[in-house]
């Protein structure tokens, strides 16, 4: 069985020491790839296959720096919906973001996923 997990995100408070602790840790590659005319992103992996990236937390962020795992989906509105019916707590509603969309959920007993919806099935 292939995982269930298409990408991980490393929400952070010190964007810096975290990227430098994974690739001194775990001898991990990060790239700075484009985000916009004037702004990078860091992602594990390569620019070619990225498996994972940050998400920096600013000064008064609610969110807990963590890991979150993506789970691909065919239709994160249709996801949202099933999970929320199942228990789960909508975190976050659905982003639409250049390469496909993303909503977060808590699950009952308060782990956080984010529900992923590639480009080429958006709607």
């Amino acid at each position: 069985m292939t995982s269930p997990f298409v990408f991980m995100d490393l929400r952070t408070t010190d964007l810096e020491a975290s990227r430098e602790f994974y690739t001194r840790m775990f001898d991990w590659m990060v790239v700075d790839a484009p985000a916009g005319p004037a702004a990078t992103i860091p992602l594990f992996g390569d620019a070619q296959q990225p498996w994972g990236g940050f998400t920096p937390l600013v000064e008064n962020d609610e969110r807990a720096p963590q890991w979150i795992p993506y789970v691909a989906v065919d239709d994160v509105d249709e996801a949202v919906s099933r999970a929320v019916a199942l228990g789960a707590t909508l975190l976050r509603p659905r982003v639409d973001l250049p390469p496909g969309s993303i909503a977060v959920i808590a699950d009952p007993g308060g782990a956080a996923v984010a529900l992923w919806q590639g480009a080429e099935v958006s709607r």
